[in-house]
């Protein structure tokens, strides 16, 4: 078991969490209710984000785009009952700070108002308005670049990005940018681990990957996919640690053939 949280996890603390500096390497998980909260702080991740990946592994939708503001504020005030130590962000959805700065900030404010610490939203130089904004409001935000799913429709599908020069440099300027205006932290999501690795180095704010290689100062992972919950392949970038899909049905299986066969309930669980 790992060792009991001396101190809640804050955006300046893991702010300046630079492997360079020697700091820990941050992991953070999806989740998103009590139950996946409160196991995940109890394992010891730093930060759960309340991602819009709700979408695709919780509400049965094929891609993000799908989930509402509603949808997050349901599932970040869940998440923010559970009261864990571990920071918590929440994802901004598709459309929620595209069109002015006044609606991304009243959006953020929601999240805030349901139990969210800060809040993450995509895109590189073109959101630098909304992250000044958003920091003004004094809600802090980590940003995200690199494969982004609310631009899947743009991207033409789940692709790995910046494996060219130009897309590589156009990345590394987008974390800059990201960085100056005010970003805590970034996450970078589908590219090569050389440049995940060369991004990391170019800012002074932590770096998380997911499928962007070893050289990142964190990494995250959703929940469904570590533990074997969910009924896609999971991508290269996945390492399951249980297969907990299997384990449930069979336990369900075990629960219709007791019901089936009239050894449930039993003497012990019957009120006398």
């Amino acid at each position: 078991m790992p060792e009991p949280r001396t101190a809640p996890v804050t955006v300046p603390s893991l702010s300046v969490r630079k492997r360079r500096a020697g700091a820990e390497p941050i992991v953070m998980v999806t989740a998103y209710d009590a139950p996946g909260a409160r196991f995940a702080d109890a394992a010891g991740v730093d930060v759960i984000l309340v991602g819009d990946s709700v979408a695709n592994n919780v509400l049965g939708y094929d891609d993000t785009l799908q989930v509402t503001v509603d949808d997050m504020v349901h599932h970040t005030a869940a998440v923010g009952r559970a009261r864990p130590g571990a920071l918590i962000v929440a994802d901004l959805p598709w459309l929620s700070y595209h069109l002015d700065v006044a609606d991304t900030v009243r959006n953020a404010a929601r999240l805030v108002r349901a139990g969210a610490q800060a809040v993450k939203l995509e895109g590189g130089r073109v959101r630098v308005p909304m992250i000044e904004a958003l920091v003004s409001a004094e809600i802090p935000v980590m940003g995200h670049l690199g494969l982004t799913p609310q631009s899947v429709n743009v991207m033409g599908g789940f692709r790995v990005q910046g494996k060219s020069h130009g897309a590589a440099e156009a990345l590394v300027a987008d974390a800059k940018a990201v960085a100056a205006a005010g970003c805590f932290a970034l996450v970078v999501e589908g590219v090569p681990g050389p440049l995940g690795a060369r991004v990391t180095e170019a800012v002074d704010i932590p770096v998380i990957g997911i499928g962007a290689g070893p050289g990142c100062d964190g990494q995250v992972l959703v929940f469904h996919d570590v533990l074997g919950l969910g009924d896609r392949t999971p991508p290269k970038f996945v390492r399951r640690y249980a297969d907990l899909g299997d384990e449930a049905v069979a336990a369900l299986a075990r629960y219709v053939a007791d019901v089936r066969v009239g050894t449930f309930p039993d003497d012990s669980e019957t009120y006398h």
